[in-house]
């Protein structure tokens, strides 16, 4: 099968550790173990991948630079999906022997009049208790949010509608080529009045855009891997309940938590139901056993 699978942020960097280069390879190489797993089954996979604690944590570093002068978040997204990449490149190569990869920075049209430019949702960066998230927040004039127990900046999230690079990654994985792209969601793009383009300010979902990907690919699954194992009815409650099959008319995104689970179930969603073909959640340690069905939570017409 051809399958988009795409990464968590907090399957790259577990919740809770320390930023640094050493987390993030080690957590790149247990990805690369499972995306091998799934090669080795014979399946062709296009990788997209999250980026909201690493663009966070570049953001910081940029606000900190001594001239004063910061980078807007599409060219820090850009960075990130550069930097992510690479590793998920060289990690997964050291794996899989004698195939072709391709890193390919993505650009993503988004509508400069989406109202996710005035209601910003997407968490970035490292999280923080609620007293200093309120202090930074004051300070740097950010907006924030509740992310599980912690807090976190929140930044708008558009809605993805066109991935401009689909027929170069196309072309790619037609060649054999295995091809991480769509990194962070994409760097989110308007278009000019005079058909030229431009980034703006804002980190579009990735499994939104992974869901768009993999339908204009004509991919033949969506997979999304992240830290939790399934959907859950009442997570994190003593009635908490597995979501095994589910067909896309039963659940809607806007019942989970819309930094996190919520993209997931709505992209699971759009692409069962633009295509009539399956997408699954779960963890990134299951990825083979969700394919085959043992696993996870899929969604169906």
């Amino acid at each position: 099968m051809r399958i988009v699978v795409a990464l968590g942020g907090n399957a790259l960097l577990r919740r809770g550790e320390p930023m640094t280069a050493d987390n993030q390879r080690h957590n790149v190489r247990r990805a690369a173990s499972a995306l091998a797993a799934l090669i080795g089954e014979g399946h062709s996979i296009v990788i997209t991948h999250g980026n909201g604690p690493q663009v966070g944590l570049l953001a910081l570093q940029s606000a900190a630079a001594s001239d004063g002068g910061s980078f807007p978040l599409d060219v820090l997204g850009a960075e990130s999906a550069g930097m992510i990449g690479y590793m998920i490149e060289q990690e997964l190569g050291n794996l899989v022997k004698n195939r072709l990869f391709a890193t390919l920075l993505t650009q993503v049209r988004v509508d400069p009049g989406d109202p996710g430019f005035s209601h910003p949702t997407k968490p970035i960066g490292p999280v923080y208790n609620e007293e200093t998230a309120r202090h930074l927040a004051s300070l740097n004039g950010w907006a924030i949010a509740p992310d599980g127990g912690k807090w976190r900046r929140v930044v708008p999230s558009p809605r993805p509608l066109e991935i401009l690079e689909a027929s170069v990654i196309s072309y790619l994985v037609d060649h054999d080529v295995i091809v991480i792209c769509t990194g962070g969601g994409g760097v989110p793009v308007i278009g000019r009045d005079d058909g030229s383009l431009r980034g703006v300010e804002a980190v579009i979902d990735k499994d939104l855009a992974s869901s768009l990907l993999a339908w204009q690919l004509k991919a033949d699954m969506l997979l999304m891997l992240t830290d939790v194992d399934a959907v859950y009815l009442g997570y994190g409650t003593p009635d908490a309940r597995a979501l095994r099959r589910v067909r896309a008319t039963e659940i809607s995104g806007r019942d989970y938590a819309a930094g996190s689970m919520g993209p997931k179930i709505d992209a699971a969603i759009e692409f069962a139901q633009a295509t009539g073909k399956s997408s699954a959640i779960g963890r990134l340690e299951d990825a083979v056993e969700i394919v085959n069905g043992r696993k996870g939570t899929w969604f169906e017409i």
